[in-house]
């Protein structure tokens, strides 16, 4: 056994880590070290980062953390990450986990006045380390995420149980439509200014991670796991999705549309496309829209799962008592 190392760079932690969360290895891309890496540079290169790690037995547990200031740490995540969570190598059994954490929970007590974890799915695990460490925290549901478990079906029998409104929607706005629509799975610099221009003319505000995106979109080319859909108009784009397909999974990243185009729902006909193309094309088992509850979600999807937020504040730090005392009335009020 061997006590927690930390390091403060995602560089610094290459080495150590060997590879190991590594596209070949993690199942998930938030997961991985190279998508905290690109989040990190292009989203939050101000902010120092703190990676700790535990080992028993060849087994490990790693938390990747950002430090905004000097006792508050939290989770290295933004609205690009559909979830943030441990990563644990060498299969660690539930027991071993624990004892992981808490070693790393422990650390954390000695160096930090307060932590923020977003999003969890769970967090249960977190919350006991926290707590058996000695921390006060505090769980609390903030959001979901939409999902689409697709049970084998094809996309005909999956689309025949939409809601009627959807169904009749595409079928009105495809009959006769002057949109073209395609879907690439390799990114190049006229498909990457197609995207940018569709961007800077949809509903959305400027978009502060393009050079993110742009990175997501050139790593999951490369490892052909990208689909990168376009609505056209007269060879304009008018609406984009981003997603990226993997271990019969579909993300869906970010979606735009140029509004001045909204009465002939380029971007619904696009949705259309690309959930056949997953459903029937890549044979996905799970279609997952992120994080948010937006009202058109339940249009597509099944499930939603609740996303958590862990708080915890140091008990000894006499600071960390106001914001906790604050957060326990609102968790309680709801």
């Amino acid at each position: 056994m061997r006590g927690v190392r930390e390091y403060h760079s995602l560089d610094e932690v290459r080495q150590p880590l060997a590879g190991r969360l590594d596209r070949a290895h993690p199942p998930g891309l938030f997961d991985r070290l190279d998508w905290y890496a690109a989040l990190h540079a292009h989203c939050m290169a101000g902010t120092p980062v703190r990676i700790l790690t535990a080992q028993e037995d060849g087994r490990e547990a790693w938390l990747f953390l950002l430090a905004p200031s000097a006792r508050h740490v939290g989770a290295l995540a933004n609205w690009y990450s559909f979830s943030w969570a441990p990563a644990f190598i060498g299969h660690p059994n539930p027991a071993m986990q624990q004892r992981l954490l808490e070693r790393i929970a422990r650390h954390l007590l000695t160096t930090s006045a307060q932590i923020g974890l977003y999003p969890l799915e769970d967090g249960a695990p977190m919350m006991q380390a926290l707590r058996h460490a000695g921390w006060f925290a505090v769980r609390r549901a903030m959001g979901g995420r939409h999902l689409l478990p697709v049970e084998g079906r094809s996309f005909a029998q999956y689309w025949a149980s939409r809601p009627g409104k959807l169904r009749s929607l595409v079928k009105r706005k495809g009959r006769g439509s002057p949109f073209t629509l395609t879907i690439a799975r390799r990114l190049t610099d006229d498909l990457w200014r197609d995207y940018v221009d569709v961007h800077d003319r949809s509903w959305k505000e400027a978009e502060p991670g393009l050079d993110f995106l742009h990175d997501l979109a050139e790593r999951e080319s490369a490892a052909g796991t990208l689909r990168l859909g376009f609505a056209q108009l007269h060879g304009r784009a008018v609406a984009t999705q981003l997603w990226t397909v993997e271990n019969g999974v579909a993300l869906i990243h970010k979606l735009s549309h140029d509004a001045a185009h909204d009465r002939a729902s380029p971007g619904t006909l696009l949705s259309h496309a690309m959930f056949e193309r997953a459903i029937d094309g890549d044979r996905v088992r799970l279609i997952d829209y992120g994080t948010g509850d937006n009202g058109y979600k339940t249009d597509w999807m099944e499930q939603r799962i609740p996303l958590y937020r862990i708080d915890a504040f140091n008990p000894r730090c006499a600071s960390a008592w106001l914001p906790a005392a604050r957060t326990a009335i609102s968790a309680l009020v709801g």
